[in-house]
């Protein structure tokens, strides 16, 4: 049985001709920058994750760096990252001319740990970024009363993590900015980029509606230096199909992901590691990822078997050859290079069906088992 990493397609049948109809109703206006639906869609997705203030962007990418410029980061100052996480989370620190300061990760979430992340706080710090990894919330209540006491911002990293709570409260509203994706294979995935920040400070919020136009207002007026991080149109519309949908999707990842619980204990795979749930949140899973010994040699063995699988995410930031120059090495951050080594992402998308599941997990036990 072929079952694929991701089957955007089974998303998009039942929805093809609202879809459809949402792209032609853009295409009739003509007004693909800005206007009803991008403003429709900010209101709908505010009211979604129970924030004040949501601005659609290019990407989830821009979302960073706009936030970054928002709260005028940059050369000589310090941001705290993971050194485990997708590359933007790194990548847009040293956009601003700023530097990451990496940390490793908990062993049992891949996400920040929050000792190591107040440990290496330092007069030149002026943020840092917890990143909610693969639909799971970052252990933010030390991390951010740490911040809070320092007057220091925190940028939450939600690009996996779209609904995703943390004690009750959807991420996106702990720190000064969260910072979300809507790349095609997110839990809420437009038809290419698209991005969104939240706040509940409004001047900080009109600082990024700013920073996303060329920092202009009104119409060829300049107040900052800004760029191009607007939200098409055409992605907004699709997003607002979409997002009456989404609560359901996640729903069924976590059905998803409690079903691979039951077939691989039934199996009795005590080789494979299962994504650990850390209390008072809700995982969403937009990535199933299992730590495994012998990763890569199971990883050929689906991939001959039909069955798609990802590593999320093979080298750590302290071992990219960009980065060479931060002057990290090799067992600087165990945790994360343990994580890099062994953990494999297994099909979770919400449409998975529970045969797809078994023979994912059968051919797992046939290469451990014989």
């Amino acid at each position: 049985m072929t079952v694929p990493l991701l089957d955007l397609n089974a998303q998009y049948s039942p929805l093809r001709t609202a879809l459809l109809d949402a792209v032609t109703r853009v295409c009739d206006s003509q007004r693909f920058i800005g206007g009803p639906e991008v403003e429709g869609f900010e209101r709908e997705v505010a009211a979604y994750l129970g924030t004040p203030h949501a601005l659609g962007m290019s990407s989830g990418t821009d979302a960073l760096v706009a936030a970054l410029m928002a709260l005028n980061i940059g050369p000589g100052d310090e941001v705290i990252t993971p050194t485990y996480s997708f590359f933007a989370t790194a990548g847009s620190v040293v956009r601003v001319g700023a530097t990451p300061v990496l940390v490793d990760v908990d062993a049992d979430t891949f996400n920040l740990n929050p000792a190591a992340t107040i440990a290496a706080i330092t007069s030149r710090t002026k943020a840092i970024i917890p990143v909610h990894l693969f639909g799971q919330a970052a252990e933010l209540a030390p991390i951010v009363a740490a911040a809070n006491a320092r007057n220091i911002a925190v940028i939450e990293d939600a690009a996996q993590a779209i609904g995703c709570q943390y004690q009750g409260k959807p991420v996106g509203n702990w720190g000064a900015v969260g910072c979300f994706s809507f790349f095609p294979s997110k839990n809420l995935g437009g038809f290419g980029d698209g991005g969104l920040v939240t706040s509940t400070d409004a001047a900080l919020a009109h600082r990024l509606k700013l920073i996303r136009n060329h920092g202009m207002e009104p119409k060829y007026y300049h107040h900052l230096v800004g760029a191009n991080f607007r939200i098409d149109a055409l992605q907004a519309a699709v997003l607002r199909v979409k997002l009456p949908h989404l609560a359901a999707w996640s729903a069924a990842r976590r059905t998803n992901a409690g079903r691979y619980r039951a077939l691989f204990a039934a199996a009795g795979l005590t080789d494979v590691t299962l994504p650990f749930e850390a209390p008072n949140r809700n995982h969403i899973y937009n990535q199933f990822v299992i730590r495994v010994p012998n990763r890569d040699g199971l990883r050929a063995h689906l991939d001959a078997a039909g069955i798609g699988t990802e590593v999320y995410y093979p080298v750590p930031f302290h071992l990219q050859e960009c980065f060479a120059g931060l002057g990290y090495k090799a067992g600087a951050f165990p945790v994360a290079e343990a994580a890099a080594q062994s953990s494999l992402a297994l099909p979770i998308y919400p449409e998975l069906t529970e045969a797809q599941q078994a023979a994912v997990v059968a051919a797992i036990r046939t290469f451990y088992r014989g």
